[in-house]
């Protein structure tokens, strides 16, 4: 029962540092997403008005990969969250087993 108890401990911290992660990277996101609209450093030279338009390309997918990153992480804190709950539970049931018999 112990070993239960550990378990859903340690998911419930991780859970929570999954959480967290969109916390983190909302800032550097958004931040990272006005610099692919501003990308005025490459010039405006007609050769590099195309690689200025896959730069800007290739930095709004990697902010749309971010996002859906994030919401898979969201997805599995909240998974992990039911199982550490659900851990819980069951050390409770195991030890009112253990009382009875």
């Amino acid at each position: 029962m112990a070993d239960l108890r550990k378990e859903a401990a340690s998911m419930h911290k991780a859970a929570s540092g999954l959480r967290a992660v969109g916390h983190h990277t909302a800032k550097p996101l958004q931040e990272f997403k006005a610099a692919a609209h501003d990308l005025d450093a490459l010039g405006a030279l007609g050769s590099l008005m195309h690689a200025k338009s896959q730069v800007r390309e290739g930095m709004d997918t990697l902010v749309k990969l971010t996002k859906q990153l994030d919401e898979e992480w969201q997805g599995e804190a909240k998974l992990m969250g039911e199982v550490s709950k659900a851990f819980d539970l069951l050390d409770v049931l195991l030890a009112a087993a253990q009382k009875k018999g």
